[in-house]
């Protein structure tokens, strides 16, 4: 069973698409019969991609473009609607992270922002007209992180970004709902532990505690049947009950008034082991 959107003969357009989880999706939408728009940053990592997908019979248009230059995607879109069918899944997957630190480079949240935000919200905002434009049934998926949602210290820029992933999509789902006639949903991937190039360095062998891309792809599009929003991925190290107590903790800090991201203050740690420590 997979969601109606997954449509044989259709087109899927995922950005993000040359590697790791875009790549993984890619070529799970391929084997459905979809036509692929990969878009990615120029270069061999696309070439590769491209080749490999037409080499398994998939009907690809390679799209070489930063996801944050709305120009591009404008211009890709329209390559898009003239070159292969009907467009009915969008995956805004496209990102990037660096080190950053709230009082330190300010280019780092330039640099982060324009792809992992401005990309999901360029490219919702490009690609949503070509699904809304046939009536059939639609995705748009937005990646997003449980740093997002847990924030946790050491990369504020990150966090930021998909923090405000997060908020955007569950406004568009909202928008989308009460479109009279609108057949399209949104939805947010928010992966654990991958084994990709943004999470382990190039070589590295897949620590046991990590999920392949397609393990994440296959609890993505499983999710997606069922019609999730919130669709959240376990690993081999955290399971669903424990990502509930963590996020759970961060939304208590605010109904409890403790400490901003007392998880990690000193004073908070024995009560926080305690919360994990309940059934």
């Amino acid at each position: 069973m997979s969601h109606p959107a997954l449509a044989s003969g259709r087109t899927a357009i995922v950005t993000g698409g040359a590697s790791g989880i875009g790549r993984a999706a890619a070529a799970a939408l391929a084997a459905r019969g979809m036509a692929l728009a990969v878009i990615d940053v120029p270069g061999p990592t696309l070439d590769a991609a491209v080749a490999e997908l037409a080499a398994a019979g998939a009907k690809v248009l390679a799209l070489p473009l930063d996801v944050s230059d709305r120009s591009a995607l404008e211009a890709a879109s329209a390559r898009i609607a003239a070159e292969l069918p009907p467009a009915t899944v969008v995956m805004n997957n496209a990102g990037r992270s660096e080190a950053s630190s709230c009082l330190g480079d300010p280019g780092a949240f330039d640099r982060i922002l324009a792809t992992n935000m401005w990309g999901v919200i360029h490219g919702t905002q490009v690609f949503a007209p070509l699904l809304l434009a046939h009536g059939e049934p639609g995705v748009i998926v937005n990646t997003g992180s449980k740093q997002g949602i847990t924030t946790p210290p050491g990369n504020p820029a990150y966090n930021v970004s998909k923090s405000a992933v997060k908020t955007f999509t569950e406004a568009l789902a909202h928008e989308l709902r009460n479109r009279e006639g609108c057949r399209v949903s949104a939805h947010l991937l928010i992966p654990g532990w991958v084994h990709t190039g943004l999470t382990a360095r190039q070589g590295q062998p897949k620590p046991d505690g990590a999920w392949t891309p397609e393990q994440t792809v296959d609890f993505f599009l499983e999710s997606l049947a069922r019609g999730d929003f919130y669709i959240l991925c376990p690993d081999n190290q955290t399971p669903r009950a424990l990502d509930e107590k963590r996020m759970a903790w961060a939304v208590g800090d605010i109904i409890e008034n403790r400490p901003a991201l007392s998880r990690w203050h000193a004073d908070w740690a024995q009560p926080f082991a305690d919360h994990l420590a309940k059934g």
